[in-house]
């Protein structure tokens, strides 16, 4: 199917609004999103996961950096804590697109 501007149909949430975090972890590198959909961040700060992309984009998932949101690459996150062990899979809308 055409995702259109989504980047995955399905996602991995804590809770069903996908408003509680599942994990904070620290960025192992510098990242610059290609687009205003992706959050910026050094290496070292603290990052926050919302929600992780399963599916064809299995490689984004989305947080917060600050008062920043948006997606990064999971493999710049080292993470160092988890909120939640319950991952419930809902599907992407476009009520959480950036």
């Amino acid at each position: 199917p055409d995702l259109g501007r989504r980047f995955a149909e399905r996602k991995r949430c804590a809770d069903p609004e996908c408003s509680m975090l599942m994990c904070r972890g620290k960025a192992t590198q510098d990242f610059k999103g290609p687009d205003c959909r992706f959050v910026n961040f050094k290496k070292g700060e603290a990052v926050y996961v919302y929600y992780k992309l399963i599916g064809k984009s299995t490689e984004l998932w989305a947080g917060s950096v600050g008062s920043d949101f948006g997606y990064f690459p999971k493999d710049l996150l080292e993470i160092n804590h988890n909120y939640s062990n319950e991952e419930l899979e809902l599907p992407t809308d476009v009520s959480h697109i950036f």
